[in-house]
């Protein structure tokens, strides 16, 4: 069993250099099997959802080459074969092979992906655009069947901007015969940087990152070489430990405009920072002023970054809200930060946050990904020594999370139990 013990309370200054992003690389190696020849991404973060990745397609047999932040996939050899569902649990993203092999075979094999355990995660409107561009699903358990005897384009309405829905609805369309419009489609950047990278495989879209994305249907893609954009969840992250701690601390490699909606909240607080044209430079104030959140789609306040900001609420003068509108089991960080001595009351999907309080280190349990990074910021600034379980959960979405902070003054340690 592995435990994060943290000692808390130490500046942290110096540069934290940002990975690419792991909403972005965990969509683009699926897609890359849509390519008819070899596919080449740069700067993949070393996580364990990307290992995850690389088994499922090793397992339908593609060649896959990774050498530090590079991975070259050649899919030509592919074996369309049943996804079994010890592989496809491990992460949510698994379910974007369903419509990566769906589009490229017409055909798939596989069961309801995994993930954290944040509230209820459908596939309904990614099963929506599949039957929309004529495709038959049949579900027997946790297993789905999906097949098309022809791909064609049509007019997909989502019931809401799921960035998952949004996705996967691009890739069973790259190859239908026909035009595709994704109609009330999500607008992260993770979405831009998917389109993208088919683009630049002979892919015809357009429109993404806004509501309407049109895709014209091609019958090949070819080689391309794809950089991930810079991971902006694990930035806020870092920018928050900055907030709490932070002199002159350095986030680098980042694209501000993709975390403008923290910036402004932080602002809010009375936190100072420096904005430059691809880092973020900031200092901890002497005091913090309250603040209200809520959760909603890009260009909105992320919920991947909800968890995280609650720790920095802790320490707000006065009574903050936190709003969560995606996840209905996004609180699950705040038993452990009451146990460290916060003052948090849940109400229906409010969190009412009453600061400042002073943390005290103890036994936590990370509980999912972004409960565990608020974890750690509230361990960063308690008094005493912190001891996190169930690791693997951040480990899964931050890479050399223990390296980086080390780097800046956290003292920080991976223990084996």
């Amino acid at each position: 069993m592995k435990k994060l013990k943290i000692q808390g309370q130490n500046e942290l200054t110096g540069t934290i250099k940002i990975s690419g992003a792991k909403n972005s690389a965990v969509a683009l190696i699926p897609a890359a099997i849509l390519c008819d020849e070899t596919a080449t991404i740069f700067n993949i973060p070393n996580i364990s959802d990307i290992d995850a990745l690389n088994e499922i397609l090793e397992y339908l047999n593609a060649k896959v080459t990774r050498n530090n932040e590079q991975i070259i996939i050649d899919s030509s050899n592919i074996i369309n074969k049943e996804i079994p569902e010890s592989i496809s649990k491990k992460l949510r993203a698994s379910y974007y092979f369903m419509s990566a092999l769906l589009g490229k075979y017409k055909k798939v094999e596989m069961y309801f992906p995994g993930g954290c355990s944040i509230g209820a995660r459908p596939i309904d409107q990614t099963l929506k655009g599949f039957k929309t561009l004529g495709a038959k699903v049949v579900e027997e358990g946790n297993k789905y069947t999906i097949t098309a005897e022809k791909l064609i384009g049509d007019y997909v309405y989502l019931d809401m901007p799921s960035v998952g829905a949004t996705i996967n609805t691009i890739l069973v369309a790259v190859k239908a015969e026909g035009t595709t419009i994704i109609e009330n489609a999500a607008k992260e950047p993770e979405i831009v940087n998917v389109a993208t990278f088919l683009n630049n495989m002979g892919a015809k879209i357009t429109g993404a990152g806004t509501s309407q994305i049109k895709i014209e249907g091609v019958k090949k893609l070819h080689s391309c070489m794809h950089e991930v954009i810079p991971d902006r969840i694990e930035a806020g992250t870092y920018v928050i430990a900055g907030a709490l701690l932070g002199n002159k601390l350095k986030i680098d490699n980042i694209i501000p405009e993709h975390i403008e909606s923290l910036t402004s909240k932080l602002e809010e607080i009375g936190v100072d920072m420096e904005i430059g044209v691809d880092y973020i430079i900031i200092t901890k104030p002497p005091e913090y002023k309250k603040a209200s959140i809520k959760t909603l789609g890009y260009p909105g306040f992320p919920t991947d970054l909800q968890q995280p900001i609650t720790t920095l609420l802790t320490q707000c003068s006065g009574i903050s809200e936190i709003e969560e509108t995606i996840y209905e089991n996004r609180f699950q960080n705040v038993k452990y930060l009451n146990k460290m001595g916060a003052n948090i009351k849940i109400y229906d999907d409010t969190a009412i946050v009453n600061g400042p309080t002073e943390l005290k280190g103890t036994e936590v349990t990370a509980t999912d990904l972004r409960a565990g990074a608020c974890l750690v910021l509230a361990g960063l600034i308690a008094k005493g020594e912190t001891t996190i379980e169930n690791v693997d959960h951040i480990l899964r979405g931050y890479e050399n999370l223990i390296q980086k902070l080390t780097n800046v003054g956290a003292k920080i340690e991976l223990i084996e139990i």
